[in-house]
């Protein structure tokens, strides 16, 4: 399974997930679900704000784990 690690690197950026919530252009509800994995898409535009946003390549914030959560 593919996941993504936004919590992670917020947390190793200092930042908050209100934070980052204030710099999208999304509903709180759609942003919950991405940064806690439980949607099954994200669009191209949402993956270029956060890797922008967070400065990191977009690969940085995938993760593959063995199983699903």
């Amino acid at each position: 399974m593919v996941r993504l690690r936004i919590l992670e690197i917020l947390k190793e950026q200092n930042h908050t997930k209100y934070w980052l919530y204030r710099q999208m252009d999304l509903s709180y509800q759609n942003f919950n679900r991405m940064v806690t994995n439980q949607t099954s898409s994200i669009r191209f535009e949402n993956l270029d704000t956060l890797s922008t946003l967070l400065g990191c390549p977009v690969g940085d914030l995938f993760e593959k784990t063995e199983d699903a959560e």
